[in-house]
């Protein structure tokens, strides 16, 4: 999906989740939190003309979904949007808050900033007056260029205010040692999705339709339309070079493709003409023994066209991006085009977000984290805090009883396992110390000027990382984030304020219900340590061998075989040959089969002695794959599921919805399925890993 480079760097990627619903009365919300519903789990919502053994999605989600359609400003709607909505509704009223009060706020605090910074966005008049002012010096500065140094001077210097282009930078844990953390460099460069997408017959249109995006944008600059339309031609010629030199998204899953040390010297004889000294010179950032230079194939092909392509088409493809990466922060014109190409031809959107959404989305950008410390004041109680550690504790002993029973695993390798599970480190809701905002100059009315001020503010801090001791409690996600993740440089697991409530979470709710939503976030994230590549790190986030080779071997069969299950799954009736990439989402689904296990492991645990209390007619183990499956409800438009196919490494959430629970006899059993039902897998099939 397109990334506007004005904002700053993402440090992580995590598991998009979504909202399960309790039949029970919930704890009382924090001060200013909306009340919790009761009861919440509709069992009207279930179509019983549908057997759960049949397709359990469609008989837990169904209905749902036939009486919510996709609001026309988004791709996609379910119960993860709902929750996301929610969040959006909460911080809308934070930020409307610190827009009422920055200008009597004490000076420099971070609600005066966030005020200033929400409130030069929602100022449409003046920054539609500005038009493309803004970017202007910087479009000048590029249309001087002349030649290779020219060139790689300015990359630095774009580089080091946040605004670089045709590769990526940033710090990350070192892959031999990540107690440390040091610069890498790796591809990117592209406008469109993927790799694919410059290369594939299937993907001709959409090629077409980026060149006229492209032409459209040097357009509103004043570009005359031949001329647009020939600078256009030769940006995309441009990005097919770096593309065709570029790894697939399958490839770079591999941590060997993610992580290639070397030496100033050797960076150098890679790229003869980029010279890494200047450049980490002109960013400011002490290298040290060396870098990652992650994918040394692209990077010998961008410096090939450093020699060989034309500064004049250097220029264009500099200054379309500039441009381009500006649109949502510039006058109308340019953010109805960026929407017209990336949210309607691309994704299928119909409508563009109400602007105070798109400008929450920029502040969260900025200042996401500033914003959080507002965030959890209002809505999150310690109490739930407490309660989700509680099922973060149960959760992870029940994947150590789970390394210690498995049958196909030596006692070598468990013990190493067993290890690397006593390192995990579970962080729960927000920071335990908050970031500091010195230095960030937010001024009242010029929104662009904020944005960009923000995004070297952002830079500066993760390139400062380099050369430093590796904080395992930085957080890389905000606190009002509706998601979780697991970082492997850090082995840890990590939860956000957002998705630690209702309707996802109760802190006090029934145990099914709370066991089979964020019991299984806990299992899923907990088993990103031990999938197809997590599994490849220790428990200090070392990129090391810790398995025998039989083992290793036993457990590439079992992957191969979920991976397999998943490429059989065809989302769109209408594209028959778009299928989900059991490679790409090996991971996530991997996630999804241990989660959920964990999660049922850790209900047994805590209440398998109990009396089943048959809430609404249905038992605890039903109520508990129910919870799961609501998680995935929802539908997606189908531009947006086939982009999704080909960049995203999480699998349809109607095929997360069945595909864990289709491989655990556990299922079966609380729905009374046979042997031949479609949502029992025949024993030959059936994939444990965990």
């Amino acid at each position: 999906m397109h990334a506007s480079t004005l904002k700053p760097l993402v440090l992580a990627t995590a598991f998009a989740l979504a909202a399960a619903h309790s039949p029970l009365h919930a704890a009382q919300p924090a001060a200013g939190a909306p009340a919790e519903p009761a009861p919440v789990f509709d069992v009207g919502e279930l179509d019983p003309s549908i057997s759960a053994c049949q397709d359990f999605n469609a008989y837990a989600n169904g209905k749902w979904i036939a009486a919510n359609p996709i609001p026309a400003d988004r791709t996609r709607w379910g119960a993860f949007d709902q929750l996301r909505e929610q969040s959006l509704e909460a911080q809308h009223r934070i930020v409307d808050a610190a827009d009422a009060g920055a200008d009597k706020a004490a000076a420099g605090s971070i609600g005066q900033k966030i005020g200033w910074l929400y409130r030069s966005g929602m100022d449409e008049a003046a920054i539609d007056k500005a038009g493309f002012d803004p970017i202007k010096p910087d479009l000048a500065a590029i249309a001087k260029l002349d030649g290779k140094a020219d060139i790689v001077a300015w990359l630095g210097q774009a580089f080091a205010a946040g605004e670089g282009q045709g590769f990526r930078f940033r710090s990350g844990a070192d892959f031999r040692d990540a107690s440390q953390q040091i610069a890498f460099a790796g591809q990117g460069g592209l406008g469109l999705p993927t790799p694919d997408y410059y290369t594939k017959d299937e993907h001709k249109g959409l090629r077409a339709a980026y060149v006229a995006h492209i032409a459209k944008v040097f357009e509103l600059t004043g570009v005359p339309a031949a001329d647009a339309a020939k600078k256009a031609d030769g940006i995309l010629a441009f990005e097919t070079r770096l593309a065709e030199a570029s790894l697939s998204r399958v490839e770079l899953r591999d941590p060997k493709n993610q992580y290639h040390f070397m030496t100033i010297d050797e960076a150098n004889r890679v790229t003869p003409h980029f010279d890494w000294a200047a450049f980490f010179k002109a960013v400011d950032v002490p290298v040290g023994d060396g870098f990652s230079l992650s994918q040394p194939k692209f990077f010998a092909q961008f410096d090939a066209m450093l020699a060989d392509v034309p500064a004049a088409q250097w220029r264009d493809y500099l200054a379309f991006h500039t441009i381009d990466d500006a649109s949502e922060y510039l006058s109308k014109p340019f953010q109805d085009e960026n929407f017209a190409f990336y949210g309607q031809t691309l994704n299928g959107q119909p409508e563009q977000r109400t602007r105070w959404k798109r400008v929450l989305e920029a502040v969260n950008g900025a200042m996401g984290q500033a914003l959080g410390q507002l965030y959890v004041k209002d809505y999150f109680p310690p109490e739930a805090k407490a309660r989700a550690q509680q099922l973060v504790d149960n959760v992870r002993n029940a994947l150590k009883a789970r390394i210690e029973g498995l049958a196909w695993m030596s006692d070598e390798t468990k013990a190493k396992a067993l290890e690397k599970w006593s390192t995990f480190l579970p962080k729960i809701g927000y920071p335990d110390k908050w970031r500091s905002w010195d230095g960030l100059t937010i001024v009242p009315g010029d929104y662009f000027a904020n944005v960009r001020a923000a995004n070297a503010f952002n830079q500066r801090y993760d390139l400062d990382k380099i050369g430093t001791p590796t904080d395992r409690y930085e957080w890389g996600m905000t606190p009002q984030t509706v998601n979780a993740y697991y970082s492997s440089g850090t082995n840890t697991i990590n939860f956000p304020a957002a998705i630690l409530q209702p309707p996802f979470f109760y802190a006090s709710g029934d145990d099914a219900i709370n066991y089979g939503g964020i019991g299984a976030v806990i299992g899923h994230e907990a088993g990103h340590g031990f999938d197809d590549k997590g599994s490849q790190f220790d428990g200090a986030g070392n990129n090391v061998n810790w398995w025998t080779k039989a083992d290793r071997d036993r457990f590439d069969e079992r992957t191969a075989k979920l991976a397999a299950q998943f490429d059989a799954y065809v989302p769109l009736a209408s594209h028959p040959g778009n299928h989900v990439n059991g490679r790409l989402t090996m991971g996530e689904n991997i996630g999804d089969l241990g989660g959920l296990n964990f999660a049922y492991d850790a209900l047994q645990a805590a209440d398998g002695d109990k009396p089943d209390p048959m809430i609404d007619g249905l038992s605890r183990d039903q109520r508990f794959f129910l919870s799961w499956a609501r998680v995935w409800r929802g539908n997606i438009r189908d531009k947006a599921q086939l982009v999704l196919l080909n960049t995203d490494p999480h699998a349809p959430a109607k095929f997360r919805a069945i595909g864990a629970p289709s491989n655990m006899p556990a299922f079966a059993n609380a729905f009374q399925c046979r042997a031949g039902d479609p949502m029992v897998r025949p024993d030959e099939q059936r994939v444990q890993i965990w």
